[in-house]
């Protein structure tokens, strides 16, 4: 089904899917722009959720522990926090 076409928004299929499939109220579904309507039924432009493999990615390029040539932290006594 497609709700968007060259003559414009089919409304009374976005109309049952905002209201029948997201349990909007009609006052909630008239609130919504076309884009955020079409974003919360998984169409539209906004960005894909994070996958685990890209999570691995980032983590790898940003660790949580500073590399082994880092500096090292030390208190007010001078002493090595590792």
């Amino acid at each position: 089904m497609s709700l968007i076409s060259n003559d414009g928004f089919d409304w009374p299929a976005l109309m049952r899917a905002g209201m029948n499939g997201l349990r909007l109220r009609p006052s909630e579904f008239w609130a919504l722009t076309p884009a955020e309507l079409l974003l919360m039924l998984g169409s539209g432009s906004g960005s894909a959720p994070l996958s685990r493999a890209r999570l691995d990615e980032l983590a790898q390029a940003y660790p949580d522990k500073a590399p082994d040539d880092a500096p090292q932290k030390t208190d007010v006594k001078g002493q090595d926090n590792g």
